[in-house]
C-alpha cells in the first residue's frame, strides 16, 4: 500500500535568518538563560563566524565539529557552515572517548569546538584529536571572541541546495556508529513539508531542548518565532522554559512522564502546542496530558534522522476523536512530500491496506546516505529512492499508519536508538565473555531499557558489576546494560542463530505493542 503528497523547496537554508535580520531585526530569536539574540544579532554572529571559518581554512566540502550540550552556539555553527558550503559534526556529548575518537577521524574533522567541561574527553584522545579545538563557555571561553573576530561573509559563490551541511551519528546495526549526510535541501523540505502542524509565528516561543535540536531550530527561523534553549528536559529545566514564556514544546514521552510523576502537569496547561514523539507514548500518559491540557494542541511526530525528524504527524483532532479511539494507538499520516509504503520485507512487493509489512518512505527530506559506508547506505535506500525504516507496521484504510514492531536489532531508550550489535561488540572484547546478547526490555520512563544476556568464557569468574564499568568506559551511558544476566548458554535456531524473540518474549508478552 502506498500514500503521498507532494511538497518541493531549493531555497539555501539559511535564508530566513537572512530575511527575518532584515524584516524584524530587533524581535528575539535565540533565548538561552539571560542572554537575547535578535535576528540581526544572530544573523552577524552567524556571518562572522563563518569568516572565522574561512580564515582558520574551512571550505567547501570540509567538516567542522561541535561537542556540546544544548546551546545557541550549536546553531550559529549550523548556519554558518551552510553559507560557506561546509559541513558540522555535531556531536553527542555522552559519547565515550573511544567513541568520539572513531567519528572524528572517519569525519575528518580538523576544527572542533567542545563544550570546556567536556574537554577531559578530548585531551584523552592525544595525538588523535583534532588539530584545532575552540573551548566554549566556562572561565576558558574561546568561542565569543573567536566568532567576534571573523569577517562577515554572506553566501559564498558555488554554494548549493544540494551541499552537506550536517552529519548527524547514529549508533550502528553491526558495530561503529554511522554518519548520517543532510544537506540543504534535506532540511529545507523538511522544514516546509512539517510546518504547518507546527504552527508558530512571530510572538510564540518555541522550546528547544533535543540534543543535536537542529530540526525545531530551522522550524524556529521559518516562523519567526524565538527559540527557548533549555539544558534538558527535566522538570525544573522545563518549568524554567515556560517561566521565560514558551509557548510551543516538543517533548519525549519520557518528559512527559517525569511530568505526570512529579504532579507538574497542571502548569503546562499555558502551552499552545506540544509536540511529542521520538519515542512510543503510554496511552494512559497522553490521555492524563490532554485531561490535564484541555487549551494545549497535541501532535505526535514519527520519524528518522535519515529523513531529518518528521515523516508521520497524528493531529490534535485525530488525539480527540471519540469515534475512533484507536487512532491514539498510531502515528498518524504522511505529512505533505512524503510518500510511504508497506512492503513485504522479503519479496519487496506492497501489500494491501491493514496488512502488515516494512515501512518505506520517499522523501526529498531523505539523506542521499551515510558517511563512507556504501553498504549501509546501499541497504537503507532501495530503488527509486525509497528508504527503509527498519519498523514493521501497517497503514489502515483512512491512511493512519501503525508501527508494530522492529526488524533491525534496535532498542529505543528515551528516544535515542542503541542498536544491540554496537553493545555486544563491546561486551564481548572483555576476556571473561564468550558472547552476548542485548535486547530491550521495557520501561515506565525510558520505553525500554538495555537488557544483556552474557556467556562466560569457561573456566573465568565474572560479575555483572564488573562488565557494567568495562562497558561504560567503552560506550555512551544510554548503551550502557541497565541489567546483565549470566547464562550458561544463549538460545538458538537450528542455523545457530540467537533467538532474540525467545529472550525478549517474557518481558513483553503481557503488552500489545512489541516497541
Amino acid at each position: 500500500m502506498s500514500l503521498s503528497a507532494t511538497a518541493t523547496t531549493a531555497a539555501l537554508l539559511s535564508d530566513d535568518h537572512r530575511i527575518r535580520a532584515l524584516h524584524t531585526p530587533d524581535d528575539p530569536c535565540w533565548v538561552f538563560g539571560d542572554r537575547v539574540w535578535t535576528w540581526s544579532s544572530a544573523w552577524h554572529d552567524i556571518q562572522c563566524m563563518a569568516g572565522a571559518l574561512v580564515g582558520a581554512g574551512v571550505g567547501r566540502g570540509d567538516r567542522i565539529g561541535f561537542l556540546d550540550h544544548n546551546n545557541p552556539a550549536i546553531l550559529m555553527a549550523m548556519h554558518a557552515v551552510s553559507l560557506i558550503g561546509a559541513a558540522d559534526v555535531v556531536l553527542d556529548p555522552r559519547l565515550s572517548p573511544d567513541e568520539l575518537a572513531h567519528i572524528l577521524g572517519e569525519a575528518d574533522v580538523s576544527l572542533l569546538f567542545v563544550r570546556h567541561d567536556l574537554m577531559p574527553s578530548i585531551e584523552v584522545l592525544g595525538v588523535s584529536a583534532p588539530a584545532h579545538v575552540v573551548v566554549v563557555g566556562g572561565p576558558g571561553d574561546e568561542f565569543d571572541a573567536w566568532v567576534a573576530a571573523g569577517t562577515p561573509l554572506d553566501h559564498q559563490p558555488g554554494v548549493t541546495p544540494d551541499d552537506p551541511c550536517l552529519v548527524l551519528y547514529s549508533s550502528g546495526t553491526t558495530g561503529r556508529p554511522k554518519g548520517i549526510i543532510l544537506n540543504q535541501r534535506n532540511l529545507r523540505a523538511h522544514t516546509q513539508n512539517a510546518y504547518a502542524e507546527v504552527a508558530c509565528g512571530p510572538g510564540d516561543r518555541l522550546l528547544l531542548s533535543n540534543l543535536m535540536f537542529h530540526s525545531g531550530a530551522v522550524f524556529a527561523a521559518a516562523s519567526g518565532a524565538a527559540g527557548v534553549i533549555v539544558p534538558d528536559l527535566m522538570p525544573e529545566s522545563l518549568l524554567e522554559a515556560l517561566e521565560a514564556g514558551v509557548t510551543h514544546a516538543f517533548m519525549t514521552p519520557a518528559a512527559i512522564g517525569r511530568l505526570h510523576a512529579a504532579g507538574l502537569l497542571e502548569p503546562f496547561d499555558r502551552l499552545a502546542l506540544v509536540l511529542y514523539g521520538s519515542a512510543p507514548m503510554p496511552e494512559a500518559w497522553v490521555r492524563a496530558a490532554m485531561a490535564a491540557w484541555p487549551r494545549t494542541r497535541f501532535v505526535q511526530i514519527y520519524g528518522m534522522t535519515e529523513c531529518v525528524g518528521v515523516l508521520t504527524v497524528l493531529d490534535d483532532e485525530s488525539h480527540r476523536d471519540t469515534n475512533h479511539p484507536d487512532r491514539l494507538r498510531s502515528c498518524g499520516r504522511p505529512i505533505p512530500g512524503v510518500e510511504v509504503r508497506v512492503v513485504d520485507p522479503d519479496v519487496t512487493t506492497d501489500l494491501d491496506s491493514g496488512c502488515s509489512g516494512e515501512l518505506w518512505f520517499r522523501t526529498e527530506q531523505a539523506t542521499s546516505g551515510y558517511l563512507h559506508d556504501a553498504p549501509a547506505t546501499a541497504a537503507l535506500i532501495a530503488a527509486d529512492g525509497w528508504v527503509r525504516t527498519g519498523d514493521l507496521g501497517r497503514i489502515d484504510d483512512d491512511g493512519y499508519v501503525f508501527i508494530e514492531d522492529r526488524m533491525k536489532d534496535v532498542i529505543l531508550v528515551n528516544g535515542w536508538n542503541v542498536y544491540a550489535g554496537e553493545t555486544e561488540r563491546v561486551l564481548t572484547e572483555h576476556p571473561a565473555v564468550l558472547e552476548a546478547a542485548v535486547i530491550g526490555v521495557p520501561d515506565e520512563i525510558t520505553g525500554e531499557a538495555v537488557k544483556a544476556v552474557v556467556v562466560p568464557r569457561p573456566g573465568h569468574a565474572l560479575a555483572a558489576a564488573e562488565l557494567t564499568t568495562f562497558a561504560r568506559e567503552r560506550l555512551a551511558e544510554h548503551k550502557v546494560p541497565a541489567t546483565i544476566d549470566l547464562a550458561s548458554s544463549l538460545p538458538r535456531n537450528s542455523l545457530g542463530k540467537v533467538l532474540k524473540r525467545e529472550l525478549r518474549e517474557p518481558f513483553w508478552s503481557h503488552l500489545e505493542r512489541r516497541i
